[in-house]
């Protein structure tokens, strides 16, 4: 029971998994310890699978989160909605990048 833990681990690749590279080429990006995600026109490579609307906010730099929409751009050109409190999955397939946007005084 106690080697699980380890082989979960090592069936995590050690390359950096590009989420636009993947989405563009139609394939599952795997489990990995690293993932290379583009908000707007910058990339990061962060160490988990999915984080948060705000958690991606806040990498961006778009403080307060709350002024801020943020959007997950799949491969065929949809766009969803990300909430604050939702998780934004990298090993989901499809999922090409992600946008922000400001909010009006008069939204939210």
């Amino acid at each position: 029971m106690e080697n699980l833990g380890l082989e979960k681990d090592a069936e995590l690749t050690d390359e950096i998994i590009d989420l636009e590279e993947y989405a563009k080429a139609n394939r599952h990006p795997p489990k990995a310890k690293r993932y290379r995600i583009r908000i707007d026109k910058q990339q990061y490579v962060v160490e988990v699978p999915f984080l948060t609307g705000r958690q991606l906010l806040q990498l961006a730099q778009k403080t307060p989160p709350e002024r801020y929409r943020i959007y997950q751009k799949l491969c065929g050109g949809q766009k969803e909605n990300i909430g604050l409190d939702e998780k934004a999955d990298f090993t989901r397939p499809g999922v090409e990048r992600f946008m922000t946007l400001p909010l009006d005084q008069t939204e939210g």
